[in-house]
């Protein structure tokens, strides 16, 4: 019912009707709302901005595997919003919901390892990471990858192409995932959390 009402789906739109059955979802386990519910909490959709309320539900979702939980809490750490900014920490975040296939977690850790931000600085990791992000659609990816290519010499270019070629997301977690509207992940594509 949360998603009807985010979307307005057989329903007038209504994000605080939304964060409603969230809540009730989310105190009953349902990792999907729980990710849900902190990231309108992390944007204040629907409710007040309260980062810290953010930071609980998403923790909560994060503990479980939920990669659009992992990855807003890696904005949070980048940007040092409801936790201390702590890009090593930002890094983790993104790098497990990467690992689960999560494009904007990609192109975020791509981003880190070609700066050195968190990480050391890893241009073959971050061409990687951002090939994979691009592949998936989101357009940044693409001119940031371009601008590492610049920098690398063609082994490391083939390494980061036979890398990304080979790559298999890891498991999925327990819950099977569900479709959310754009606006809850990337902005770009809407993709699964």
């Amino acid at each position: 019912m949360g998603v009807m009402y985010y979307l307005g789906r057989g329903v007038l739109q209504d994000y605080a009707e939304a964060v409603k059955w969230f809540r009730l979802s989310a105190d009953q386990g349902n990792v999907s709302a729980q990710a849900n519910l902190g990231v309108m909490y992390f944007r204040g959709t629907g409710v007040k901005q309260d980062f810290k309320e953010a930071v609980k539900w998403l923790t909560q979702a994060s503990d479980k595997g939920n990669a659009t939980a992992q990855l807003t809490l890696g904005e949070m750490s980048q940007l040092g919003k409801g936790v201390k900014q702590d890009f090593k920490e930002a890094a983790r975040w993104f790098r497990l919901a990467s690992d689960q296939g999560h494009p904007l977690a990609q192109a975020r850790l791509g981003t880190l390892y070609y700066l050195g931000q968190g990480i050391p600085q890893d241009l073959v990791q971050a061409h990687m990471w951002l090939n994979l992000a691009a592949s998936r659609g989101v357009k940044v990816s693409i001119q940031l990858r371009d601008v590492v290519t610049k920098r690398m010499t063609q082994e490391q270019i083939a390494k980061a192409q036979e890398l990304a070629k080979t790559w298999k997301p890891a498991p999925a977690s327990q819950e099977p995932q569900k479709r959310v509207p754009p606006s809850l992940t990337n902005p770009e594509k809407d993709v699964p959390i």
